[in-house]
C-alpha cells in the first residue's frame, strides 16, 4: 500500500523541490505536478509529488496519518478523524446522481 504524506514546499529547482512534513526534508520530482511555489502543500508518494493541495487538506491527512501512527504504537486515534466525526457518508457524484434518478440495483 502507499500512503500519501503531505509536504509544504520549501524550494524549488526546475522539476525538482525540497519539501518538509514538519519531521523531515525531502527532494520532490515535481513532474507530475506542474508548477509549484515556495509554501505550496503537495500531496507526495514515494518521492514524488502527485497533487497540489490546500492547507486545510494537509492538515486533515496529516491528523489522519498521526492518529494511525499512535494506534499502531498502542495509544487512541484522539481527534485524528474529528473532521469525519459528524458527517454521513456521501456517495460520488456521479453514484448519487443514478441513485437520485431512481437506477439502483438491490
Amino acid at each position: 500500500m502507499c500512503v500519501g504524506v503531505p509536504m509544504q514546499v520549501l524550494s524549488v529547482d526546475g522539476i525538482a523541490a525540497r519539501a518538509t512534513d514538519g519531521r523531515e526534508e525531502a527532494l520532490i520530482d515535481l513532474s507530475l505536478t506542474g508548477p509549484v511555489q515556495v509554501g505550496d502543500w503537495i500531496l507526495t508518494f514515494l518521492g514524488a509529488a502527485r497533487e497540489i493541495i490546500t492547507e486545510d487538506e494537509a492538515r486533515k491527512i496529516t491528523a489522519a496519518l498521526d492518529g494511525l501512527r499512535n494506534l499502531m504504537e498502542g495509544n487512541d486515534l484522539g481527534d485524528a478523524f474529528a473532521d469525519l466525526d459528524n458527517s454521513a457518508p456521501q456517495l460520488p457524484p456521479h453514484l448519487q446522481a443514478a441513485l437520485d434518478a431512481g437506477k439502483t440495483t438491490a
